[in-house]
């Protein structure tokens, strides 16, 4: 039995923040120029992979909600966990040519005008915050969604501490301080990113999900009156919300087709508790050698 959850669309809010950032970003980018500023640059870099994270977001979404055809079996569902993927990567390497372009500058220091960095980032905060809230609920349905508002929410952390490299060049002429900022930032994305980079690595990978322990999977299923055994196993996530299981199940009588429903119906129950819902079992009674719960090909 298949049992699929629909997501929200969620695409009116996103178009906004899409506008919103592209502002950010070009008056980031010219500010950046003329005040010398490589945090401000890196956060304005940082914001054009918000505008593209957003896009791909965007149009994952609507290819998830394609119906499933002859051809695509699943339709397009898969799509939101390679976007999550492709954001989660993007932040990985722009946090590299991140910490190249400070690392060099901190080598290299250069005089920095103080006064549009604080102006241009604490613009880039009230902005940010704002996208972050348009988009904080879809965030809380989705994983792509979760990886666009990571984006945001560490742009805006990001601002912060942009902002106060500004101070500190104002107030101390700290200007080895931006580069160093800017590194922070680096590491942070880092930091931020990696483990939405793994998870979405492993669901593409058809991984089991962590939730799932595939061993007391099989204590439960052979529990069930008339079961001698499960083998062949394989549970793995179609995305960020539905878990699939297939297995082989050996049984302890040769029974009838409507007996066997009526065992399938209690291994659904059991394996609900797992938030396992789509399964395919192929029913059995002696006719295969290897026992083993996973099958080695």
């Amino acid at each position: 039995m298949a049992h699929y959850h629909n997501h929200s669309s969620g695409t009116k809010n996103i178009g906004i923040t899409i506008v919103l950032n592209v502002g950010i970003t070009i008056a980031q980018i010219i500010g950046g120029i003329i005040s010398g500023s490589i945090a401000l640059l890196s956060d304005a870099t940082h914001n054009f992979s918000d505008v593209l994270a957003l896009l791909i977001s965007y149009i994952a979404r609507k290819l998830s909600a394609k119906k499933s055809t002859t051809t695509r079996t699943f339709g397009l569902r898969r799509a939101e966990i390679m976007a999550s993927f492709i954001n989660s990567a993007s932040l990985l390497g722009i946090s590299v040519a991140l910490l190249m372009g400070a690392t060099q500058r901190l080598l290299t220091p250069k005089a920095i005008d103080g006064n549009l960095v604080i102006y241009l980032a604490a613009l880039s905060i009230l902005l940010n915050g704002l996208s972050v809230l348009l988009i904080k609920k879809e965030a809380e349905e989705s994983m792509n969604m979760r990886s666009a508002y990571l984006h945001l929410f560490t742009d805006m952390l990001t601002s912060i501490a942009v902002l106060a490299g500004g101070v500190a060049i104002k107030y101390f002429a700290w200007h080895w301080f931006d580069p160093v900022i800017s590194m922070a930032i680096a590491f942070y994305l880092i930091y931020n990113s990696w483990s939405l980079f793994a998870e979405s690595i492993k669901i593409m990978m058809q991984y089991a999900p962590a939730s799932v322990d595939a061993h007391q999977v099989e204590k439960d299923i052979c529990g069930i009156n008339g079961i001698k055994n499960i083998h062949h196993l394989h549970i793995w996530q179609l995305n960020d919300t539905e878990i699939m299981l297939e297995a082989h199940i050996d049984m302890e009588e040769d029974i009838r087709i409507t007996q066997f429903e009526d065992i399938l119906k209690e291994m659904e129950l059991v394996l609900k508790n797992y938030g396992i819902y789509h399964i395919n079992i192929q029913p059995e009674f002696s006719s295969c050698k290897d026992k083993e719960l996973i099958h080695q090909h």
